[in-house]
């Protein structure tokens, strides 16, 4: 890369990295809105893995269960 370059980019991340005042206003119902969408987006990801997760152990525990009241019931144990 030439000198100049490397420059250029320098420059370029010591100037993104320097706050600049926005001058702008977010009022609250546009605030809490916006709160509440980031929160209702995360909120929808972490049910959507619980209920991945949450439904084939629900099964398994079930299984497991229909298999010690069966061998209760027999006398039998469980296989």
């Amino acid at each position: 890369m030439s000198d100049n370059f490397k420059r250029f980019i320098f420059l370029g991340l010591v100037m993104s990295a320097m706050p600049t005042a926005a001058l702008a206003y977010i009022g609250p119902g546009v605030g809490a809105g916006a709160l509440a969408a980031v929160l209702g987006v995360i909120g929808s990801i972490f049910l959507a893995i619980f209920a991945v997760l949450y439904y084939p152990i629900k099964r398994l525990l079930k299984g497991r269960k229909g298999k010690t009241a069966r061998s209760a019931s027999t006398g039998k144990p469980a296989e």
